[in-house]
């Protein structure tokens, strides 16, 4: 199976494919510890940082080791590639999936790139899926505010910009700017649940729609937007709340361990615990 067709399969059952980010190992092995449990597909993601960190082919070798050794779909995804070289890059080195974001670009230059990517993509290998994004986020991953966050209202997607976008480039993923945002706000997200329907109407119905900035969204919201069709969600702040919040409170409780695998394994099943919780409100348990 192809993601292409798990993505279709996901929007005919009404279930979406989970994105979880992984900068270290032990997170990798939490996400796939918890979806093996549900027996639910896995799209891993690393963003330019997190590639940069682990090492891009590295991060290739180990997905496919995982793969050969565990019974479920795991796919990579190079996130948040923030120019066109880079995209290209992580497209060379193996990766199942490419995501180029140049949101915070004009719109001709977002478009422009965007294609670049898909045609060189496509005519090396169909089966490797390319996300544009459209509209912008105006948050940052990873962190957590305590102030309340105003959304521009010039960030939120267009309905003729995305008809025109998604035609011209070809992409296989949509990610919007609906309310969502990166980070975790005190203050809930607000989903502007009739934008979806609109853009929903407007684009085409084979098109997957991907949510960026999932972490921290309400969990009816998710619910919801996932029945709306969205069939591809993105989680990463929760993921490293949780990591180093089980991996702080494993070193303070023994403040002589030395032993990594001890207290790693802690971190990486606090990260398997989120990852169910997130699948069954994803409705993604049992779909392989």
């Amino acid at each position: 199976m192809t993601l292409k067709d798990l993505h279709l399969k996901a929007k005919k059952e009404h279930w979406a494919v989970p994105h979880f980010n992984f900068s270290s190992y032990s997170q990798l092995l939490g996400i796939i510890k918890g979806a093996s449990q549900l027996r639910a597909p896995v799209l891993a993601g690393t963003s330019e940082g997190e590639r940069e960190f682990i090492g891009i082919k590295q991060a290739v070798d180990i997905i496919k080791s995982l793969r050969e050794s565990n019974n479920i779909p795991i796919f990579l995804n190079a996130d948040h590639c923030h120019s066109v070289e880079s995209a290209k890059i992580a497209f060379d080195a193996g990766y199942d999936s490419i995501h180029i974001d140049l949101s915070k670009k004009p719109f001709k230059e977002n478009l422009e790139g965007t294609k670049q990517v898909v045609d060189y993509v496509k005519s090396k290998n169909p089966e490797v899926e390319v996300e544009g994004e459209l509209g912008y986020l105006a948050t940052d991953s990873s962190k957590v505010y305590n102030e309340v966050i105003e959304i521009p209202q010039d960030s939120y997607t267009k309905i003729d910009e995305a008809i025109l976008y998604v035609q011209q480039t070809g992409i296989d993923r949509f990610a919007p700017a609906i309310g969502n945002m990166h980070g975790i706000s005190v203050r809930p997200k607000k989903i502007r649940f009739d934008l979806i329907e609109e853009l929903r109407k407007a684009l085409p119905a084979n098109l997957t729609f991907t949510l960026h900035g999932g972490s921290g969204t309400d969990a009816l919201d998710l619910k919801k937007i996932v029945e709306m069709g969205f069939n591809n969600i993105h989680i990463s702040t929760e993921i490293r709340v949780a990591y180093t919040n089980a991996l702080r409170e494993a070193l303070a409780k023994d403040v002589n361990e030395t032993t990594p695998y001890k207290y790693l394994a802690l971190a990486r099943d606090a990260v398997a615990e989120l990852v169910i919780e997130k699948l069954k409100i994803y409705n993604t348990v049992n779909v392989i």
